[in-house]
C-alpha cells in the first residue's frame, strides 16, 4: 500500500501562484509514476500533470496547464510537487495526488484510469 497526503492548497488571486506538495509513504518502491488530478464542483475529475518516479524524468501536462504548471519530484523525501503559476479562476478545484503502482507492462504515460492510490485532496481557490 502507498499512502498519499497533499498540502499547500489555499485561496489566491488570479495571476498568483501556489505550490502543492504530496508526501508518499508505505511501499514507495512500488511506484511507477505520480500525478496530479483535479475536480471542480459539478465537473468530472481531470488529469493535470504526471511525472515518472524513478530513473530519468518524464513529465506530461494537460493542455490547460502547459506553460503555467510544473510538476517535480524529490525521491529522497518521497515527495512530488506541483508549482502553479499564473493561476486562473478556472483552476479552482480540489487537487488530488495519485500514484500508479509498477506492474508488468507498465508504460509511459500511464492512462488516467490506471492510478491505484489517491490522497484526500487539497482545495485550490482562485478569485477573480
Amino acid at each position: 500500500q502507498v499512502q498519499l497526503v497533499e498540502s499547500g492548497g489555499g485561496l489566491v488571486q488570479a495571476g498568483g501562484s501556489l505550490r502543492l506538495s504530496c508526501a508518499a509513504s508505505g511501499r514507495t518502491f512500488s511506484i511507477y509514476a505520480m500525478a496530479w488530478f483535479r475536480q471542480a464542483p459539478g465537473k468530472e475529475r481531470e488529469f493535470v500533470a504526471a511525472i515518472s518516479w524513478s530513473g530519468s524524468t518524464s513529465t506530461l501536462y494537460a493542455d490547460s496547464v502547459k506553460g503555467r504548471f510544473t510538476i517535480s519530484r524529490d525521491n529522497a523525501q518521497n515527495r512530488v510537487f506541483l508549482q502553479m503559476n499564473s493561476l486562473k479562476p478556472e483552476d479552482t478545484a480540489v487537487h488530488y495526488c495519485a500514484a500508479d503502482a509498477r506492474r508488468i507492462g507498465s508504460r509511459w504515460p500511464p492512462p488516467p484510469q490506471e492510478y491505484d492510490y489517491w490522497g484526500q485532496g487539497t482545495q485550490v481557490t482562485v478569485s477573480s
